[in-house]
């Protein structure tokens, strides 16, 4: 949409309602306020001469000395002062090849919803074989699709937004992430690959979603690997071809593997060799699972394949998850006609199921211990619970989860944007909203700010929305304002929230405090037209269109 169009609303503002300012050359530098203190403007002042003087510094190996001793001393000092607070960030993976079915009546286990203090700030939820005939995947194109929607009746009611969703074909991937964690999950990005039919198919393949978690690049990879026990070596390629070229448009974490933290799940569909279907459903109902270890395919390959190395996973301390009986706990016991009419084998029990993660520059570890890197002091992982749910039968797989902690140094302490509503706001007249942002944030033209309900489901939620450019009337060093319509507010008024949108992040930057509006002197004539004209609907052309 050509945000100079758009700008013509700002000609329909009412001048009694809003004093305009004349715009001015807009101006973003340090100030005095800025820092603080006087004091610190001086002690920036002096570490610039410092650094002027370093050139003039003679070769004296005792002043060299010296004045590295007094540089250590003030990191030291700064150190104790300014060491971020650390945070438990709780994630919940939940991985789950649904064979096409729809929702089960109830997830709540699967969520952990029924654990009370369960505390989880982020699920991250990704699906296999949703169902993608074409009917289904043109409606699921235009709207959110039925997972999607049952997994938001289910997350908004806890106090869970959902951030991003990405789809090829049968694979499905969400992110939701508690309302306050909202302004500090930002640089979303997602992507995906096919290789399925060489590259031409989407049956098989990954979807990917990045960001920055309180400023830690963290990736997320739900994958579809080929099938059959034969088929080992091409899961392995694909998976490798995968990781090295899935890219995201960004200098620093380009590669998937370039990021801090990653997560790689899915359906695998690693199986177990050399043990007959005999030797491995007695291991499942001995529970003596260990015996069954060294010969699964990924755990081999964890111990050859280089680009595997580094990848950690939980102990495999629950049965098998492929392949059950449709609505049962019990193992294929179907004989299946082939191609040409011939009974075709059962399927052998296997961890088809896996949740695997990488800390960058980590090198091999026991599996579930906390691990870090490098960068330990500031983010490590402990992996909370591994296990699979066989209480849920609409699939030949069992769904699995990872509850994960981690816990990291924020790098990011305050909202980028800090925004709020003026004055009293209703339907009768226009409504200021003054916003500021953090230094050196990279706003655009395309940014906006939303009008939200309060328990929003999604980012798409908005009921309304005003571009902060085009519909700006004053600005400075530390405040910016922009009005909203009065057309444009809900008549009948309620509880709202705003949110800055910021485009280069494709984030949500900034949410307010909850606020009322009141209902609009009109509202009783608007209800009237609207029953005199049931046919008449309206389709905002929001911001993302």
């Amino acid at each position: 949409m050509n945000p100079d169009e758009l700008s013509l609303n700002a000609m329909t503002i009412n001048p009694k309602s809003i004093d305009l300012r004349q715009h001015e050359e807009r101006v973003r530098s340090d100030s005095l306020s800025s820092t603080g203190s006087y004091g610190k403007f001086v002690l920036r002042q002096r570490v610039a001469q410092l650094m002027t003087c370093m050139e003039d510094v003679s070769s004296d190996e005792d002043l060299h000395e010296e004045l590295s001793r007094s540089i250590d001393q003030a990191f030291l000092i700064c150190g104790r002062k300014m060491v971020p607070k650390t945070l438990d960030f709780r994630l919940h993976l939940v991985t789950w090849n649904v064979a096409t079915a729809s929702p089960p009546r109830d997830v709540r286990s699967l969520l952990q919803l029924d654990i009370p203090g369960s505390d989880i700030d982020m699920y991250i939820i990704g699906l296999q074989e949703v169902n993608s005939k074409v009917l289904n995947f043109l409606s699921d194109l235009a709207f959110d699709d039925p997972w999607s929607i049952y997994l938001m009746d289910i997350l908004a009611p806890h106090g869970y937004v959902k951030l991003s969703s990405i789809r090829l074909q049968g694979l499905l991937l969400l992110t939701f992430v508690k309302h306050q964690h909202i302004p500090f999950v930002q640089d979303i990005r997602t992507n995906y690959i096919r290789t399925g039919l060489f590259g031409y198919w989407g049956n098989k393949g990954g979807v990917t979603v990045r960001m920055s978690v309180y400023g830690h690049m963290v990736c997320f990879m739900n994958c579809h690997l080929p099938a059959h026990m034969e088929n080992t070596n091409q899961r392995l390629d694909d998976f490798e071809r995968m990781l090295d070229t899935q890219q995201f448009d960004d200098d620093n974490t380009g590669n998937i593997l370039d990021h801090d933290l990653v997560f790689c799940f899915g359906d695998l569909n690693f199986r177990i060799t050399d043990f007959g279907i005999h030797f491995i459903r007695e291991a499942i109902n001995s529970n003596k699972y260990n015996l069954l270890w060294e010969k699964d395919q990924l755990n081999i390959a964890k111990k050859k394949e280089q680009f595997l190395q580094g990848f950690l996973e939980g102990p495999l301390k629950f049965k098998p998850t492929y392949k059950f009986d449709q609505n049962s706990d019990v193992y294929d016991t179907r004989w299946k006609k082939s191609l040409f009419g011939l009974n075709s084998k059962k399927r052998k029990p296997a961890w088809t199921d896996r949740i695997l993660w990488k800390l960058k520059d980590v090198s091999g570890s026991d599996p579930g211990e906390t691990t870090g890197s490098d960068f330990e002091e500031f983010l490590k992982v402990s992996l909370d619970k591994y296990t699979s749910h066989m209480s849920y039968g609409i699939s030949d797989h069992k769904p699995v989860t990872g509850t994960f902690t981690l816990q990291l140094k924020p790098l990011i302490l305050t909202p980028s944007v800090t925004l709020k509503p003026e004055g009293e706001w209703n339907a009768d007249h226009d409504s200021l909203i003054s916003y500021s942002v953090a230094k050196d944030f990279p706003s655009s033209t395309w940014d906006w700010i939303g009008l939200y309900r309060v328990g929003f489901r999604h980012t798409n939620d908005y009921v309304t929305y005003a571009w902060v450019k085009d519909d700006e009337i004053s600005f400075s060093e530390d405040c910016n304002q922009v009005y909203m319509n009065a057309d444009d507010i809900p008549l009948d008024g309620g509880e709202f929230l705003l949110c800055y949108h910021c485009h280069n992040l494709q984030c949500l930057a900034g949410i307010s405090q909850p606020f009322q509006i009141r209902p609009g002197r009109n509202l009783g004539l608007k209800e009237e037209e609207n029953r005199e004209s049931p046919f008449k609907t309206e389709s905002p052309m929001g911001p993302d269109f």
